[in-house]
């Protein structure tokens, strides 16, 4: 008996549309990057791109949980020197709300070259309209739990 490995042609490509309104940043996050890793289909292989696109619309609604819109900041480096740029995620969301959708899923990607092209098949929009009607995208929901009040 052989094991079965998948080939490249064996997956078909899907595209999932995700409402970013009112779902909850990390949960999204990783729900997303599961779905762009393949990791939701049976025949899972590390190794393969599966060919899933994920459209994610209203990144401007996105919410977070206790006081990360105030205190979360993002850091990146402009590579001269004193260049170290700083932005919380409330100035974020003001300026490039896809960017913290972005950054979030990357968080949950394996930095490597299939890393790369799997971030390549993921399209996020600030507002509800996408150019993706054509591909017909199936909409994709989250298990969204509200947090706790302590």
């Amino acid at each position: 008996m052989r094991t079965f490995s998948p080939k490249k042609d064996d997956f078909k490509e899907t595209w999932y549309v995700v409402d970013a309104k009112d779902q909850i940043l990390g949960r999204m996050a990783s729900g997303i990057a599961r779905i762009l890793r393949g990791k939701h289909l049976p025949m899972f292989a590390p190794h393969l791109s599966p060919r899933t696109h994920v459209i994610v619309i209203n990144a401007g609604k996105v919410k977070f949980t206790g006081k990360k819109l105030l205190e979360k900041t993002y850091y990146w480096h402009t590579n001269h020197p004193g260049g170290l740029r700083t932005r919380t995620a409330q100035q974020l969301m003001d300026t490039k709300p896809e960017e913290v959708i972005r950054r979030a899923v990357w968080g949950m990607i394996p930095k490597n070259r299939l890393g790369h092209a799997t971030m390549k098949r993921l399209r996020i929009y600030a507002g509800p309209e996408h150019p993706h009607q054509v591909q017909n995208p199936s909409p994709l929901k989250f298990q969204t739990s509200q947090p706790r009040e302590d």
